[in-house]
């Protein structure tokens, strides 16, 4: 393979005609040439942070559509899936990435599950962790969620960080909010980066004490408004991330929107592109081609410089992308599940009423929650949630109220439900709320909505969190069911799913429903559905 463009060169900060020659996937030579090129070859995307199963998609099927918007690697959290099926989960992740030749490079999760006060399908204890952690293929321990943990000394996880430190690899936190001594000491502890900074100056304190910081722009949680400011001073230490992305999103775009986004704001080209194609490389240890000679041929051709349109996309030599078209195709793989939950009733979802009401108060774009009162009487948009145990047959223990859904009528339901994976259903009625569940209990997995002329439903056959069938097909039908649950059930959330999603994600202040109970993020304890006065 043969490319004339203008070579944009990260490292030397320079742009010039070059003609570059790869050979057996390795880049041979690189030579200016006296030429006027119209295109341009710079290093690929990376995605500094993702749960690839937040796409509802195995990882081969991902990367037939990431590679579509220059995307050529990603540093991949499997806690998803581990936290339904443990190891043999992360086992599938590894076999099935290797179908394609895509990059992509796992960690070991830490906290499966995030905490003991939910039902998870399985459990990573610090031998687990440090058997994966073993594993060359293995590069990093994955996000620290438990940060009280870390604070308290807990035995379990200072084994799990001790055995990524014995193996040499990064350590990834998550600690959203986390400032002062306390954020001292979590670092202290050996986490090197964080994801979850949501204001600048949470950003810049932990960017101060030595943490690199994650950018990220997912489907819910959206943080690129708040941190960009940062990149001028501190782009050497910070990269970008998505999280989590839905299907119907990733097939919109992925880190090359942020790209984009960043230099529209006046931000130096080389800057951005250090953050979305070098720092990764470099902190991850990641074997990805930076446009060197002698490194592997990972690297996109784009039209110009501003709107970075793709024209292809190259993974070691490999023509994988060509102008709109994926070059990868589908493969073919044996789903596994784990799901024992039975059909439910309206009866079910019975909650007593009460005068003061505890209320989850959800916000759009943002993972943080926020404990709210709602007094006799004060019920607007205030809706019944529930999470199912899928684990186990039992009676549903989990029922709270929430605001901020919008629905007018209807119900929708999940069986992704950070971190541990139940069902989670937030509905206009008990009936409704059953009807979604039981979408969801018959075919073992899956998100649906249902209003009271319709149903809707997209299969996740894979441990009940992805599809096993084509990506571009998935991505379609998930964006039919999320303009149904919009323009029918009159949800005003731009990732009406995905939030709900994270309406069981414990380790996220402030309050949180798990299928145990409400619970209280900030001090690790279960409370009441009615507020006490």
């Amino acid at each position: 393979m043969q490319i004339e463009a203008n070579l944009v060169d990260i490292k030397k900060r320079e742009i010039y005609p070059a003609r570059v020659t790869v050979e057996g996937g390795i880049i041979s030579s690189i030579i200016k040439i006296e030429k006027k090129c119209e295109s341009y070859i710079l290093p690929g995307f990376i995605d500094a942070h993702i749960h690839i199963e937040s796409s509802m998609l195995v990882p081969s099927e991902f990367a037939r559509l990431a590679v579509l918007h220059g995307t050529v690697a990603t540093v991949s959290d499997p806690h998803e899936i581990a936290n339904v099926l443990g190891i043999k989960g992360v086992e599938f992740m590894l076999e099935n990435a290797e179908k394609t030749n895509f990059k992509f490079y796992f960690g070991a999760s830490p906290c499966v599950p995030a905490t003991p006060f939910e039902t998870s399908g399985d459990t990573l204890d610090s031998d687990a962790v440090a058997q994966l952690l073993a594993n060359p293929k293995i590069k990093f321990l994955s996000e620290v969620m438990n940060f009280p943990g870390v604070l308290m000394g807990d035995a379990d996880m200072m084994a799990k960080i001790s055995a990524a430190k014995a193996q040499g690899k990064p350590i990834d936190g998550h600690a959203p909010g986390l400032m002062g001594d306390d954020l001292t000491r979590y670092i202290d502890a050996g986490i090197s980066t964080d994801h979850e900074a949501f204001s600048y100056e949470e950003g810049l304190e932990k960017l101060q004490k030595g943490m690199k910081i994650l950018v990220r722009e997912g489907s819910a949680a959206k943080n690129f408004a708040a941190l960009h400011p940062l990149i001028d001073a501190h782009h050497d230490n910070m990269m970008f991330c998505s999280d989590d992305r839905h299907p119907n999103d990733l097939l919109r775009g992925h880190i090359n929107e942020l790209v984009k986004r960043a230099i529209s704001l006046g931000h130096n080209i080389f800057d951005v592109l250090e953050m979305a194609c070098l720092n990764p490389i470099e902190h991850y240890g990641l074997d990805v081609g930076t446009l060197q000679v002698g490194e592997r041929a990972d690297f996109i051709e784009v039209d110009n410089l501003k709107d970075f349109t793709l024209l292809r996309t190259v993974i070691d030599g490999e023509v994988v992308a060509q102008e709109g078209e994926t070059q990868l195709h589908s493969s073919t793989f044996e789903p596994l599940n784990k799901f024992k939950a039975k059909a439910k009733e309206a009866k079910d979802f019975y909650l007593p009423q009460c005068e003061n009401m505890e209320v989850i108060q959800v916000v759009d774009h943002e993972l943080m929650t926020y404990e709210k009162v709602a007094h006799n009487g004060d019920t607007e948009d205030v809706l019944k949630i529930a999470v199912i145990n899928r684990y186990e047959d039992v009676a549903i223990h989990g029922i709270a109220h929430v605001r901020g859904f919008k629905l007018k009528e209807g119900a929708i339901a999940s069986s992704v439900a950070h971190d541990s994976h139940n069902i989670i259903v937030v509905g206009c009625s008990d009936a409704d709320m059953a009807r979604a569940a039981n979408l969801i209990i018959a075919s073992k997995g899956g998100v649906s909505a249902v209003s009271a002329e319709e149903s809707h439903l997209l299969e996740l056959a894979v441990a009940g969190i992805m599809s096993s069938a084509d990506g571009f097909e998935v991505a379609q039908k998930y964006e039919q069911i999320d303009s149904f649950v919009k323009e029918v059930l009159g949800s005003k959330l731009s990732a009406p799913f995905m939030t709900l999603s994270f309406m069981a994600l414990l380790v996220i202040p402030e309050i949180k429903l798990s299928d145990k109970g409400l619970f209280d993020g900030r001090s690790f304890h279960f409370i009441a559905p009615c507020k006490e006065e």
